[in-house]
């Protein structure tokens, strides 16, 4: 099976060996389209071998969905924690009486913080940012999830949202877990993302079987602490949702202050 251990990198070396390659964090993105797959099955069954074939250390999760009080209960962030042995964090952006549904995080290492920012405009679906810091090996680590809307006025906005709240805290280096939905690279909310976080790697992503677009983005900064990057496109993955899961080596050894 594929791991994201293994990931090329982007421009850089491979991980190094011993001590210095704990400082390296195996990050991800992946939209699971609430566990249902491109044959219509609702498995997130599925969904956690897949997160167990990339092996990361932090994985950015969109439409998570669990529902209550019918025949269909299930609560599929805590299963995938469980599954994966990972602890789970919610940010959910719509609650129902009977389900929630919305961005997620995985993540093997502690917890310090956790924030929401909702990112919501006018009538359209409810959108947030869940921005969780943590601490990866003695090192903090600032992740964002998020999932931006279809509209181009709506990604426009978003992305300001979104620019401004990592503008908020430069202590640490941040890590960026989206799902875009953005396919026109020229438009601004793209460009905006580029200037002010670098440019990483654009792999396609979407859909699942045939991927023709990168709708999935993971941005760090300082950029020359991104090590590599990767789509993960095992037989499972190209099937247990509509997007396959795009994944990241991130440097935490790296000197920051001349940046």
């Amino acid at each position: 099976m594929s791991s994201a251990h293994t990931l090329p990198p982007a421009g850089a070396t491979e991980p190094a060996a011993g001590a210095a390659a704990t400082r390296r964090c195996v990050v991800a993105s992946y939209n699971i389209h609430r566990c249902i797959g491109l044959d219509g099955r609702n498995d997130p069954e599925r969904i956690a071998r897949i997160i167990e074939e990339i092996d990361p250390d932090v994985i950015g999760l969109q439409e998570v969905e669990s529902r209550f009080g019918t025949t269909l209960d299930i609560h599929q962030l805590n299963y995938l924690a469980e599954e994966t042995g990972m602890q789970a964090v919610a940010g959910s952006t719509v609650l129902r009486e009977n389900s929630h549904y919305g961005n997620a995080l995985l993540t093997r290492h502690r917890v310090c913080e956790v924030r929401t920012l909702d990112v919501s405009v006018g009538r359209r679906e409810p959108r947030g940012i869940l921005d969780v810091d943590l601490d990866v090996h003695g090192e903090k680590l600032r992740v964002l999830v998020t999932h931006l809307g279809l509209g181009s006025r709506e990604r426009r906005r978003q992305t300001r949202m979104l620019l401004e709240a990592v503008a908020a805290h430069r202590d640490e280096p941040v890590v960026i877990l989206s799902d875009f939905n953005e396919w026109f690279p020229w438009r601004r909310p793209l460009r905006s993302m580029h200037a002010r976080l670098g440019k990483p790697p654009v792999l396609n992503t979407f859909p699942a079987a045939w991927p023709i677009m990168a709708l999935d983005r993971i941005w760090v900064a300082p950029r020359r602490n991104l090590a590599g990057i990767k789509v993960h496109r095992s037989p499972l993955a190209c099937v247990a949702s509509d997007h396959l899961p795009l994944c990241a080596v991130v440097d935490l050894r790296l000197d920051r202050r001349s940046d």
